[in-house]
């Protein structure tokens, strides 16, 4: 599913293409790129529910009371998936404030969704990357991860 995620933001998003295809249109491309019908549905699902966070004004990734300059406690589930590099480079997205409570919750949200047994800071980069091109208002943030992404950096980030 992350691949077909992948091939999506590259070819149709980062260049810039119109992005409201229609949907058999694009299942079809999928197919012709050779993908399985059951992953493509769960990846356009995946899109689907990123663009609903973000065009609505109930935050159900924020259900829990979140204070600024407080603590995220992370769930088992979420250490699982997102590894101790994982939580602290989102930390120093935080701080840089690439990521505000919002984004970076709906970062945490994309990612407890992807269907991956292996899940990376790479992998974590491009969900953040994806999550913040489709918020508005956050083309900042999208600049700055997107450098942080494609620059070669001597040393740690954080």
């Amino acid at each position: 599913m992350f691949d077909i995620l992948m091939y999506l933001f590259e070819n149709l998003v980062h260049s810039e293409s119109e992005f409201r295809v229609d949907h058999d249109e694009l299942t079809d491309e999928l197919i012709r790129a050779g993908f399985h019908h059951d992953e493509i549905y769960k990846a356009l699902a995946w899109v689907e529910k990123l663009a609903a966070l973000q065009e609505t004004e109930a935050k159900p990734y924020l259900s829990k009371v979140t204070v600024p300059d407080s603590t995220r406690i992370y769930t088992h589930e979420e250490q699982m998936r997102l590894d101790t590099q994982c939580r602290g480079f989102i930390v120093f997205l935080e701080q840089v404030k690439v990521l505000d409570i919002s984004t970076r919750e709906m970062v945490i949200d994309r990612t407890m969704e992807i269907e991956s047994n292996e899940f990376c800071l790479e992998d974590l980069k491009w969900v953040i990357l994806m999550v913040l091109f489709n918020v508005p208002g956050k083309e900042w943030a999208y600049e700055q991860m997107e450098d942080l992404l494609f620059e070669e950096h001597d040393g740690p980030l954080h």
